[in-house]
């Protein structure tokens, strides 16, 4: 995908009109955040559905929305995906997939991750085979989005997931990297924790390690989280870390990571 060039709007009363008729048609990307959050979900659905011919999916998806306890950007996304996913294998209609996979408007890939992510036909190795272009997405939405559609699968297939997400922090997009690191946060945001690594955090060294002095600031965030996630169950284990990565790699990434690390620590 072509990166955004239209810097957006600072609030919602600001996005001109045709922008966001282009918008909730899928016509365009969101250019920030305040964009993605503008985006009337469930109009972009029955646009799209319109477009690829499939409207006898737009009632039962909007029962499903109607049904949520909560309707929040997240919470719509994650249930159109499922929904998606789920008439597709209903109606043997992989086409309209593989439509939103590639489609120009960033939330439809987003769906199109949960889609992925929650299926229950597909191993951990397909999930993030399938995965992996929308980790290195060139639209922020999508990369966020990507890790939290396959976080329940990652927990259920822990140690596979670490060690395929091990290579991938030696991939040489920072995109993927970045990846590996923030989908195994003991803790993360907006999601389920990782128990087995809040209570073994050592267990995501192999994709700490390679990560220690990266080069790429939007990586290094993601590593000090992890390790800021991990000190508030396992202090020792974080501050050995710090202690070893600051004698064996004296640079100024690795001291930025180990700074922001230990910020809960040295409150």
């Amino acid at each position: 995908m072509s990166e955004i060039k239209r810097k957006g709007s600072r609030s919602v009363k600001d996005i001109p009109g045709s922008i966001l008729a282009q918008l909730n048609k899928g016509e365009i990307e969101t250019a920030n955040l305040v964009e993605w959050l503008a985006v009337d979900q469930k109009l972009l659905l029955e646009n799209l559905l319109q477009e690829f011919k499939r409207t006898l999916y737009l009632k039962p998806i909007l029962k499903s929305i109607d049904s949520l306890a909560k309707q929040t950007v997240n919470t719509i996304n994650e249930t159109i995906g499922n929904s998606l996913m789920e008439l597709a294998k209903q109606e043997n209609d992989d086409d309209i997939l593989e439509l939103i996979k590639l489609h120009r408007s960033d939330l439809v890939r987003c769906w199109a991750t949960y889609a992925i992510g929650r299926n229950a036909k597909l191993s951990i190795e397909e999930i993030l085979i399938q995965i992996q272009p929308f980790a290195a997405d060139k639209h922020f939405g999508v990369r966020e989005i990507c890790w939290l559609a396959v976080r329940s699968a990652l927990i259920k297939n822990l140690d596979r997931g670490l060690t395929i997400l091990s290579n991938w922090a030696k991939n040489p997009d920072e995109n993927i990297r970045r990846f590996a690191s923030e989908a195994t946060r003991p803790r993360g945001v907006w999601s389920e924790h990782i128990e087995e690594l809040k209570k073994n955090p050592e267990l995501g060294l192999p994709i700490l390690e390679p990560l220690k002095s990266d080069p790429s600031k939007y990586v290094q965030n993601s590593v000090a989280n992890w390790l800021n996630d991990a000190s508030k169950i396992k202090p020792e284990f974080v501050l050995d870390i710090c202690a070893e990565w600051k004698e064996k790699s004296p640079s100024k990434e690795t001291a930025y990571i180990i700074k922001k690390a230990l910020r809960t620590i040295q409150k």
